[in-house]
C-alpha cells in the first residue's frame, strides 16, 4: 500500500526552504550528545548513516564532518539542493536522494540494515517505522527526535494527531531494538527523543 504525499506538500515544503534558507541549519542539540555518548563509543572509526527527511542537510554535514557517510532522503528538491551547497568539500560524504519517504518500500528506497546509524528529526510517518528500524544493521543504532501531542497546546508547531506522538509511542515504534536513552520533554517544544540499539 502507498501513502503518497501530494504535489501541494512537496511544494509547500520546498516554499518554505527557499524563503527561510537560513532557518534550516542549526542541528538539533540532541544529535551531538547521542553522538559523543552512543555512537562514536560504537564506531570510533566512523561509518554510515540514513538521514531520512533530512530537508537542507544540517544532521548530515553535521555527521560527514565527523568522517561519516550519510545518505539523505527527502521529499523536496530545494532543501536537497542546498544541502549539495551548504556541505561544500563535504559534499562526496553525502548521498542525495529525493524521494518520497512514505512509499519507503520502493527499490530506490529499501534499505535492509545497511546502516550504522538511521536518523530521525521531526519526522513522522507510523506506516514505515517498521522498514525505518530493519535499516538499522546488527550493532547499528536509530536516533530519533519529533514531537508529542503535547504539542498542541503550545502557541506555535504542528497539531494535527498525523504529526505528534502519543506517549510512549515511540518505545512502540522501535520495539525490538534495545533502548539507550529515552525522554518526553516540554520546554519551547513538547518531543519525545529516542537513541536505540539494534543488539547483536
Amino acid at each position: 500500500m502507498s501513502f503518497l504525499i501530494s504535489d501541494d506538500e512537496r511544494e509547500r515544503w520546498n516554499r518554505k526552504y527557499r524563503e527561510a534558507p537560513s532557518a534550516w541549519l542549526g542541528v538539533d542539540p540532541f544529535l551531538p550528545l547521542a553522538f559523543s555518548e552512543y555512537i562514536r563509543p560504537r564506531f570510533p572509526r566512523g561509518g554510515c548513516a540514513l538521514d531520512l527527511a533530512g530537508g537542507a542537510g544540517r544532521h548530515a554535514i553535521w555527521l560527514a564532518k565527523q568522517g561519516w557517510e550519510v545518505t539523505l532522503i527527502d521529499i523536496c528538491e530545494t532543501g536537497v539542493e542546498q544541502t549539495q551547497q551548504n556541505a561544500g568539500p563535504l559534499a562526496s560524504r553525502i548521498h542525495l536522494v529525493v524521494d518520497d519517504l512514505t512509499h519507503f518500500k520502493s527499490s530506490q528506497t529499501e534499505f535492509k540494515s545497511e546502516f550504522d546509524v538511521v536518523m530521525g528529526f521531526f519526522f513522522l510517518k507510523r506506516e514505515i517505522f517498521s522498514e525505518l528500524v530493519t535499516a538499522v544493521r546488527p550493532g547499528g543504532v536509530l536516533v530519533y527526535k519529533t514531537y508529542t501531542r503535547a504539542q498542541a497546546e503550545l502557541a506555535s508547531g504542528p497539531r494535527g494527531p498525523a504529526h505528534l506522538l502519543e506517549p510512549g509511542e515511540l518505545l512502540r515504534l522501535a520495539s525490538g531494538l534495545k533502548v539507550l536513552h529515552y525522554r518526553e520533554h516540554v520546554d519551547e517544544r513538547a518531543t519525545a527523543e529516542l537513541v536505540a540499539w539494534n543488539e547483536v
